[in-house]
């Protein structure tokens, strides 16, 4: 196997030195033996057996894992992903780092051994440090595994507790439309499950993902956004949460695996050894590296399907210098989410496009809550089978 550099005009000139890579998807466990073709503009990873591609990185997004200087094969990844590339010769690593300066670090020595043993007890802090990192990766590569019947009982269960005492938002025409449009940018991302939106009456102005392929919105997000764009780049956001199954990486890096499919088969008395207390709040809470993801996902589905995306952009604006108390402001769009300026940069785009709604829908939409049920484990379905709203009894 080698790693091939290209230039970003004519064809790519090899470096010819074999060289052991292996990449790691960051879903499954499986290791691929991959060749690497480098230009300045991205990193090209293909099988080895038959030349498949199987990701293009940008330059601009990689970054080095980890202490090059302690850790004998320092990893390369995107930032905002589990996936990982693993260089064995540092020849090539330096070779690598030669044609894609954001990789330099690759090619620093290590330090001499005498040096190594005066750092060692700073060293064996990281290598504790680099454990329980490998433990957490291990656990969120392993969560989208958990059988989605399991992940959608783990997500009804904390509906129903986040909402309980609150008005669920029964008008059928307003739900067809979001749950639509959810499904819309599920299948173009090319999630295989359906998405199923709730709506609860009132507020804080947000919305939320769980486990399960759940959305809950408030409806003072959608009767507080200055159109549909808006809603629907809140939508799409929470649809990039889903389809990179970011609600469950959460709990099992918060729980555990063995923890969490105990609770959800009935190894514990109860499910709620998950779903009471603040620690499921914090387990669901997405981190920046989450955040930026769905944000990222969420305007490519958009732009995907021929929808204007710069709805995302315009509600944050909005969203700047609000705040809520609600129990919602641990999740959703009030998460540990970057800053916001930061946010509106990397997600404005131009108000091209057709609307995600039609003026019917919108309109329905809008008035969603004109009929609703405080108690959401009877929440009425939806005339439409396929925007079923059903919350499961509890």
């Amino acid at each position: 196997m080698a790693v091939l550099p290209t230039n970003a005009n004519p064809a790519p000139s090899p470096i010819q030195v074999p060289m052991r890579t292996r990449y790691y998807d960051g879903v499954t466990a499986e290791a691929l033996d991959v060749r690497v073709r480098a230009s300045t503009i991205d990193l090209t990873i293909s099988r080895a057996d038959n030349s498949t591609v199987v990701a293009r990185w940008p330059v601009t997004d990689l970054i080095v894992l980890g202490d090059t200087e302690h850790e004998a094969v320092p990893a390369v990844a995107p930032r905002g992903s589990d996936a990982r590339l693993v260089i064995e010769d540092p020849e090539q690593r330096r070779q690598l780092a030669q044609t894609v300066p954001a990789l330099e670090r690759l090619a620093r020595p290590r330090p001499s051994a005498g040096g190594r043993i005066a750092l060692f007890g700073s060293a064996l802090v990281i290598v504790i440090g680099l454990f329980w990192g490998g433990v957490e990766y291990g656990s969120e590569a392993v969560a989208p595994l958990v059988p989605h019947v399991l992940q959608a009982k783990l997500g009804e269960a904390v509906r129903d507790e986040l909402v309980d005492g609150k008005e669920m938002c029964l008008g059928n025409a307003g739900l067809v439309a979001i749950n639509r449009l959810a499904n819309d940018l599920g299948k173009a991302a090319g999630h295989p499950h359906k998405i199923t939106v709730n709506v609860v009456k009132g507020g804080p102005v947000n919305a939320f993902t769980l486990p399960g392929d759940i959305l809950v919105f408030y409806s003072d997000l959608i009767t507080q956004a200055k159109d549909s764009s808006q809603v629907a780049g809140v939508l799409a956001h929470e649809i990039g949460h889903a389809v990179h199954y970011h609600p469950i990486k959460g709990l099992t890096r918060q729980f555990g695996v063995d923890v969490l499919l105990h609770s959800l088969t009935g190894g514990f008395s109860d499910i709620g050894t998950l779903t009471s207390g603040g620690g499921l709040l914090l387990a669901l809470r997405n981190g920046r590296a989450f955040e930026r993801e769905a944000d990222a996902t969420g305007v490519e589905l958009l732009e995907k399907l021929g929808v204007r995306a710069d709805g995302v952009a315009s509600f944050f604006e909005q969203l700047m210098g609000k705040e809520t108390s609600d129990a919602a402001k641990m999740l959703g769009m009030w998460s540990s989410h970057p800053p916001t300026a930061e946010r509106i940069l990397a997600t404005k785009r131009p108000s091209t496009g057709r609307p995600a709604f039609t003026e019917a829908e919108w309109a329905a939409l809008r008035s969603v809550c004109g009929e609703t049920l405080r108690d959401p484990s009877s929440t009425r379905t939806p005339k439409d089978p396929p925007t079923t709203v059903r919350p499961r009894p509890r």
